[in-house]
């Protein structure tokens, strides 16, 4: 079959003209999208900490049973020891999370100053070569100083109660915070400031739109070794600081005088529980961010 111009009277063939594409034949059927959970649960995620998990109760059972005497048991408890004794026991249960709630208390407003601190002050130092030089030593030096040593001293001056913990927390997870996000403010590459440069984008405009975003991840970094780092500081507080609301590391100091190892084990294994849940939020945080970066590069 033939096809003829209506001017020049050229005859083409029919299968050399293209066929008009419509929208639905330009755009491939839409697909549902599929519900996202918010972690990427994949059978290894599971089964390997559960296999870790299973070893490990293994291993505690049998050095609990078969290699420790009778007499001597009480330094290692079995774990079902742990669990009826530390957990089932609704007056130790009570006990422990009393204190627990108070130990988290303090761990999370500790953390959230050093959180507004460290950031404050990593802002300071990126905008500045000066400032940079002339706060970044000291931040090292907070790193340094042993907590045991001073924590004394914070008694003195600010008292034995809540203020003094939140004082220790604060200075044991300040510093990664300032470092993580330091550096995050600093990696910008040089073409992404020559562009802001040549838009004519104050100070200002190049810190919220360009090194805040680019620092997330760093940042989010920083404040999971801090989260963990709190719960410590909070912890290392309770054993020193004796007014206020008994915290988990006074409840450890006193189930250690009246050797009951299985309310100890329990109340270390549930701040442990603790640090591992805030460091898994931010571990959300962080993926969040970077499936947004990575969207926003892709686009």
């Amino acid at each position: 079959m033939t096809a003829a111009t209506a001017d020049s009277g050229i005859v083409v063939p029919e299968t050399a003209v293209p066929p008009r594409t419509t929208a639905a034949t330009a755009r491939p059927p839409r697909t549902p999208r599929k519900l996202r959970w918010p972690f990427a649960v994949t059978p290894v995620r599971v089964l390997a900490p559960a296999l870790v998990f299973a070893l490990v109760m293994a291993a505690w059972t049998i050095a609990s049973h078969l290699l420790i005497p009778q007499e001597s048991r009480f330094l290692l408890p079995p774990p079902e020891s742990v669990v009826s004794k530390g957990l089932l026991d609704a007056a130790t249960r009570a006990e422990i999370l009393t204190a627990l709630a108070s130990t988290v208390q303090i761990a999370l407003v500790g953390l959230v100053i050093a959180i507004v601190l460290g950031v404050a002050f990593a802002v300071i130092m990126s905008q500045a070569r000066w400032a940079e030089y002339s706060l970044y030593p000291y931040a090292v030096i907070l790193q340094t100083i042993p907590v045991l040593a001073v924590v004394p001293l914070f008694g003195f001056w600010f008292g034995y109660e809540f203020g003094s913990r939140v004082i220790v927390c604060v200075m044991v997870s300040l510093f990664p915070v300032i470092t993580n996000t330091l550096f995050g403010l600093k990696s910008v590459q040089a073409p992404e400031h020559d562009l802001f440069t040549l838009h004519g984008a104050n100070r200002w405009q190049r810190l919220l739109k360009l090194q805040l975003p680019a620092a997330l991840p760093a940042m989010i970094s920083g404040f999971k070794i801090s989260a963990g780092m709190a719960v410590i500081g909070s912890i290392v507080a309770d054993f020193f600081f004796r007014q206020g609301n008994p915290g988990i590391g006074r409840m450890i100091d006193v189930y250690r005088q009246r050797l009951a190892t299985e309310e100890l084990l329990t109340a270390l294994l549930l701040s442990s529980l603790v640090g591992l849940a805030l460091f898994w939020i931010f571990d959300f945080l962080a993926g969040r961010v970077d499936r947004a970066h990575g969207k926003r590069v892709g686009e």
